[in-house]
């Protein structure tokens, strides 16, 4: 079963940071999400606290179990609180940083591929 930490990475890999870069910007200590990770351990309320202040576009019931997604905030939710437009801008920047990391990673790819038929037809 998938824990707190798993899905943090998750939120990192969709927000196209490395998880220095995340730490830093949640000003956790440097290597603290690769840590807890490794330790397969619990994170803190406090760094769960800081992922939401930094970052209030990200479901934190999402991030602690797994339920509903994993930006924005559920449906039964919105009446009491509509998105605002930093929290879409963010959202939207989010997702279009995921999307550039897997086309630049596509197209490197496609490049070593050329690469390796130019090197073995020579």
């Amino acid at each position: 079963m998938a824990k707190a930490i798993d899905r943090i990475f998750t939120i990192i890999k969709s927000l196209g940071m490395s998880a220095r870069q995340f730490d830093m910007s949640i000003g956790a200590s440097n290597g603290y999400t690769l840590r807890m990770k490794k330790n397969n351990a619990s994170v803190g309320s406090d760094i769960l606290e800081r992922i939401v202040e930094k970052y209030p576009f990200v479901n934190i019931n999402w991030i602690i179990t797994g339920r509903g997604n994993m930006f924005g905030i559920e449906s039964e939710e919105k009446s009491a609180r509509e998105l605002s437009f930093d929290e879409v801008e963010a959202i939207i920047e989010a997702k279009i940083k995921a999307n550039e990391k897997d086309d630049l990673e596509a197209l490197i790819e496609k490049i070593r591929s050329e690469i390796d038929k130019t090197e073995n037809n020579n």
